[in-house]
């Protein structure tokens, strides 16, 4: 079985990574992804991420009703901040078998992540964030980037919408928005 390695802050979890998923499942031979939950990414401000036991929780409830997806808390076990290829290292994971999806902008700074050459033995499906994207790996073998639909949904502007009290109804589910109220 092919799976998708989804890494992420997921801060909180929206529709366009949902919607992002789906769309490598429909396009690629991926069968079924794995979102993997970062407690704490080195490239992103600690002081921005929600509780990480609560960015967990909407995930679980927003991909509940897809046999497709799955929760992996893998870096809740390991040290803090969360690096990928640690991580790919726990999971004991297989360039034949598994795949890491990222965004062309974490692609852009995929030069300032820890080994990325373990990474880049893997293959990478790239999705696009904005259509202005200059690719810092041309050709290589293992990284394709997907004619994905570029949707303009960010987990900080949904942050930023939450601190107005604005509505972030349809930029992520409706379970998400329970969640958070009880919080």
């Amino acid at each position: 079985m092919k799976i998708g390695l989804f890494f992420g802050s997921f801060n909180p979890i929206h529709m366009g990574h949902l919607s992002i998923a789906q769309y490598i499942l429909n396009e690629t031979d991926i069968q079924k992804i794995n979102f993997i939950v970062s407690p704490h990414n080195p490239l992103k401000d600690k002081d921005t991420l929600m509780d990480a036991e609560l960015r967990l929780d909407m995930l679980r409830l927003s991909i509940a009703d897809n046999v497709h997806f799955e929760v992996s808390d893998i870096e809740f076990a390991l040290p803090r901040p969360s690096y990928t290829f640690q991580t790919l290292d726990a999971l004991k994971a297989q360039p034949s078998k598994h795949s890491i999806i990222m965004g062309t902008d974490a692609l852009e700074r995929l030069n300032e992540w820890e080994e990325v050459d373990k990474i880049l033995a893997f293959p990478i499906l790239v999705y696009k964030r904005s259509e202005t994207f200059v690719h810092p790996y041309p050709g290589h073998p293992n990284i394709r980037v997907l004619d994905s639909p570029i949707l303009d949904i960010s987990a900080t502007q949904i942050r930023d919408l939450m601190k107005e009290g604005k509505n972030i109804k349809y930029l992520v589910r409706d379970e998400v928005i329970n969640l958070l109220k009880l919080y």
